[in-house]
């Protein structure tokens, strides 16, 4: 039997409706890609709607340890619901995240664009010279901008931009 999943993550969303579109049954109303992608809107991914994902009857959510607040994933779990919270800092780290989500929390075969991707960015060759310096500014109301240990922070540095704030204390100052 295949899983029914509910994505809390634009990105995750992507990954399992490119691999196995069927599975998800629900996704914020931030998850715009695919554009057709049929499943329920459950919210936003700072405020989702837990009565509506419990309603949904999920066998698992999928979540991130950054981009959703701890308050609802507790919500989740106390109504009784698998909750697979991934952390992605780094490149390896995302794939790593990918293949759990992928293989253990939908057990789906590991796709094969994963190891595609895997492929292109080990093919990658070092930027020449000198890292360019760029402050990335992610949000404001307030400003915000990428600090450290991120992962675009992390792939910025792979494609030779240094990051201004990549030694700030905080992540996004």
């Amino acid at each position: 039997m295949r899983p029914r999943v509910v994505s809390l993550v634009p990105s995750l969303t992507e990954a399992v409706a490119a691999t196995a579109p069927g599975l998800l049954v629900g996704v914020t109303d931030w998850c715009t890609h695919p554009a057709d992608l049929a499943a329920a809107r459950i919210g936003g991914t700072k405020n989702p709607d837990v009565a509506a994902i419990t309603a949904l009857a999920p066998d698992l959510v999928i979540a991130n340890e950054e981009e959703n607040r701890a308050p609802d994933l507790a919500a989740l779990r106390a109504a009784g619901l698998d909750v697979l919270v991934t952390e992605i800092r780094t490149l390896e780290q995302a794939f790593a995240e990918l293949v759990r989500v992928l293989t253990v929390g939908c057990g789906l075969p590991r796709p094969r664009w994963l190891d595609e991707a895997e492929a292109a960015w080990a093919a990658l060759p070092a930027p020449p010279g000198d890292p360019r310096p760029a402050v990335v500014p992610i949000w404001r109301r307030p400003w915000m901008v990428l600090g450290s240990d991120t992962f675009a922070g992390d792939l910025l540095a792979r494609l030779g931009v240094r990051n201004v704030y990549a030694d700030h204390a905080e992540r996004y100052p």
